[in-house]
């Protein structure tokens, strides 16, 4: 079977609430933070046919113009686009404004672990199980824990047993937004980056580290430090 085209599509907005420059910013030994390492890991990829960078940050639009690839397409992102009010919706529709078919491979770069090798391997997982009757995949961390709302269990039964193992506990999926993947009809006809049965490929903790918060970015650069994950 031959598969459609993937195109990544990279939102970066400027400037962060919570940690400044957060995309720019030195981590480790890469000048250019977070844009650096994850525009270094799409390009090395295989599966991945072309990325798309959306930016209104005109430092990382001249980071990335001074790398020597054709894979790499630069779009400045309208200031009515770009604020912290910005809705996902609103994205979802300007990637499909930008990439109008084949597969979009949506990633963030607040995902420094998810490798080069990782992105390969989701979408070679997509691939096959498209043909197993799912239409998307999205990435997810497991979680076997108590999870209680508005005062109450929410995934076991406090009537037949008040605390069980969690290892008998029904696993619950968290969405960890390091890659979502779907086709362009998707986006076109559920004004969605996944479909209606999307599969649920769950990641280690420490790859899917998501750097959010301040202190994201202190244990992201320790992880590091510690050799725990790579790049």
């Amino acid at each position: 079977m031959r598969f459609e085209r993937t195109t990544c599509f990279l939102p970066c907005r400027k400037g962060s609430e919570r940690v400044p420059d957060k995309n720019i910013r030195p981590f480790g030994h890469h000048k250019f933070g977070l844009i650096e390492i994850k525009l270094q890991q799409l390009i090395n990829t295989s599966a991945i046919d072309e990325i798309v960078l959306s930016t209104n940050d005109d430092a990382i639009l001249e980071y990335a113009s001074s790398l020597r690839t054709n894979k790499l397409k630069l779009y400045k992102r309208r200031e009515d686009l770009s604020s912290s009010q910005t809705s996902t919706d609103q994205l979802v529709a300007h990637a499909l404004d930008l990439i109008s078919e084949g597969n979009i491979l949506w990633t963030h770069v607040t995902s420094p672990f998810i490798s080069a090798q990782h992105y390969d391997q989701i979408v070679k997982l997509h691939n096959e199980k498209i043909t197993q009757g799912y239409d998307s995949l999205m990435t997810t961390n497991v979680i076997h824990g108590f999870l209680w709302k508005n005062g109450a269990a929410m995934n076991y039964d406090r009537n037949v047993e008040k605390w069980p193992r969690t290892q008998t506990l029904p696993p619950v999926h968290e969405v960890n937004s390091g890659a979502f993947l779907a086709h362009t009809d998707i986006y076109r006809n559920l004004n969605d980056r996944i479909g209606v049965n999307p599969y649920l490929h769950s990641l280690g903790k420490l790859v899917s580290h998501d750097i959010d918060w301040p202190d994201d970015f202190i244990i992201a650069e320790c992880l590091l430090e510690k050799g725990l994950v790579s790049l």
